[in-house]
């Protein structure tokens, strides 16, 4: 079968369309100046210990090296912010409740988008018939920002999020990595200008400059990358977050012009935008495995959860209840969990 290219790459985007997708790109693998500033990321050591980032080496920015026979990388976007949802601003300014990461608010984004990635893959091939590709969302050494700027999805902010003008930041990215020498699409400009106000608002200092995280001062790192205790120094400035943190992009002008996302997965579950603290410490671990089923929140267990949740409660206002929600944890079987209520109970 003669496959027209040109043709094929249109109807990509089509499909992705159909299948859930908000914008679909493709671009060459080319990542030579993405792969210079990752090395210096890992070289700084801001990586942290996320030994993973370093583990597959220049893989991560030479996908033919990962997937031999790549030559194009398809990338697809979709909207996660859910269309009903807690003021986030309140719930930050409310140290009574938790703050949980937009994007873990609903169903898995790894199934859901892998899933449709797939789809989308079998619909090439029932086209063309068979090719080589591989599916990937946030599973394997893929530089996917980097590649979805390149593929004319946005640009990476100075938060090291991706940004377009017309969805802002919040939103999921999944490749198909191809052997397929499909047409490319164009970049688009940087647009953030003279604004820094992500690097004002981020309550740690994480962004120590244009472009540039450093994940060890990182909350999202703190509380969901890291297996031991989070560090003194950063346990006031988490304040109520207990999964991840969005204060870059709460506050990045572009997300004005974000959209609420049409995947009813992504839908808010067990009222986590706006729950309280002291009904979450509750939860034992069996409870924490039926609440957090199908959600990216269980990758971090039960225990780690119990340590943000903890920190958390030692930022709360001082109560009865509060006081009463962290002694019942004092001589939990964790020596992690154990010694952040201690810190918690001394800062009341």
């Amino acid at each position: 079968m003669s496959v027209q290219f040109a043709e094929l790459a249109a109807c990509v985007k089509t499909w992705g369309r159909e299948l859930g997708f908000q914008q679909i790109g493709i671009t060459d693998i080319d990542l030579s100046q993405h792969e210079t500033r990752f090395l210096r990321w890992l070289a700084a050591g801001f990586h942290g210990q996320m030994a993973y980032m370093a583990r597959h080496g220049i893989k991560r920015s030479r996908p033919a090296e990962l997937v031999p026979g790549t030559v194009r990388v398809i990338t697809g976007r979709m909207d996660y912010q859910p269309p009903e949802i807690a003021e986030p601003w309140g719930v930050l300014n409310r140290p009574d409740l938790g703050y949980i990461s937009r994007y873990a608010l609903g169903r898995d984004y790894h199934k859901v988008l892998r899933s449709r990635l797939q789809q989308l893959a079998e619909r090439m091939a029932a086209a063309i018939g068979r090719f080589g590709y591989r599916v990937f969302v946030d599973s394997a050494p893929v530089l996917e920002k980097a590649l979805a700027e390149k593929a004319g999805l946005g640009w990476i902010g100075k938060h090291s999020n991706l940004l377009d003008r017309r969805a802002g930041s919040w939103f999921f990215l999944g490749e198909i990595y191809v052997d397929l020498p499909l047409p490319v699409d164009k970049r688009t400009g940087v647009h953030c200008g003279r604004c820094t106000a992500c690097l004002a608002i981020c309550p740690t200092q994480a962004i120590v400059a244009p472009y540039q995280v450093d994940a060890r001062r990182c909350i999202s790192y703190h509380t969901i990358e890291l297996h031991g205790p989070i560090p003194l120094e950063f346990r006031r400035a988490m304040g109520n977050r207990i999964y991840g943190c969005d204060d870059c992009q709460l506050v990045c002008p572009w997300n004005r012009f974000a959209q609420p996302a049409v995947e009813p997965d992504f839908r808010v579950r067990n009222g986590l935008d706006a729950p309280r603290l002291i009904d979450l410490f509750r939860w034992d671990e069996p409870e924490f495995l039926r609440r957090t089923e199908g959600s990216a929140i269980r990758r971090i267990g039960h225990e780690r959860w119990l340590r943000n949740i903890a920190v958390a409660l030692g930022n709360a206002s001082h109560s009865p209840e509060v006081i009463a929600a962290l002694r019942s944890r004092l001589t939990h079987s964790s020596d992690l969990v154990r010694e952040h209520v201690s810190w918690a109970l001394m800062n009341h």
